[in-house]
């Protein structure tokens, strides 16, 4: 394929996002033909060597096979750009410039420089970079979890549409059934709510655990949206918040976390 009709694949678990996405490239880059989506790591592999396309936007966190994996499977046979919610994998071999990546939610500036750098490697005909050693740390990391892959956004659904939810934002998720309601407010203080197709104890393993502790079976807080907590008899308390009028509860087996309050 010749520099003046690239070809690109997308790989993301959010359909939402991915047309996004689509939508921002025919915008920045309206030369690229993106040949095919994929819902996975694994479908992205299985598309690429189909298609063989120029350009690879891989979501890092999917399921099956995560786009770190999927990147050291394509290797150097495309030029791969990393899209993820967790700016914390971009302390080491992103700072470096050595790797692409965007960070959700994608602004339109940051993906005309990631678009400016990938036409120029495609016009010099650069192969892509070899990047083996940074993303087996990043493969790491992604492994390892905790901190380091801690989300930095939440994908939400309120209603007809998907709103992404800075972590910082959230004041306390509460199971519900299948889901998990996101309470959070926004930039003026104001409160909002959300659902998360997700299990609470999935979300949790994500989130920083600095910032969000479990205070019950079915409730999750961000420490910092925390006002006060008042005793309750039977070893058990309840939480007030700073940004919302609702009392959390807390059971006997998680009041040792606010010892000091």
């Amino acid at each position: 394929m010749t520099w003046s009709h690239p070809t690109a694949l997308i790989a993301e678990d959010e359909p939402l996002l991915t047309e996004a996405l689509a939508r921002m490239l025919a915008r920045a880059w309206p030369e690229l033909q993106v040949v095919a989506q994929a819902r996975n790591g694994r479908e992205a592999v299985r598309l690429f060597e189909e298609q063989l396309p120029d350009v690879c936007f891989l979501d890092i966190h999917m399921p099956g096979l995560s786009g770190v994996e999927a990147a050291r499977r394509i290797g150097r046979r495309a030029h791969v750009v990393f899209v993820t919610a967790h700016d914390q994998y971009a302390l080491q071999a992103f700072a470096t410039g050595a790797l692409d990546y965007l960070m959700k939610p994608v602004e339109p500036g940051r993906l005309d420089d990631t678009v400016a750098r990938l036409k120029e490697r495609l016009r010099q005909a650069q192969p892509a970079i070899n990047t083996d050693e940074l993303i087996g740390q990043l493969a790491e990391r992604l492994g390892r979890g905790g901190d380091a892959g801690s989300l930095r956004w939440i994908r939400a659904q309120v209603g007809p549409t998907v709103k992404l939810i800075p972590t910082d934002s959230v004041d306390y998720l509460r199971s519900d059934a299948k889901y998990t309601r996101v309470a959070y407010h926004d930039e003026d203080g104001r409160p909002g709510e959300a659902l998360v197709r997700a299990p609470i104890k999935e979300l949790l393993a994500q989130l920083d655990p600095r910032c969000f502790a479990q205070v019950h079976r079915s409730v999750v807080v961000n420490l910092r949206a925390v006002d006060h907590l008042k005793r309750l008899d039977g070893d058990s308390g309840e939480i007030h918040l700073r940004h919302r009028d609702e009392v959390l509860p807390v059971s006997r087996s998680h009041l040792h976390l606010f010892r000091q309050m």
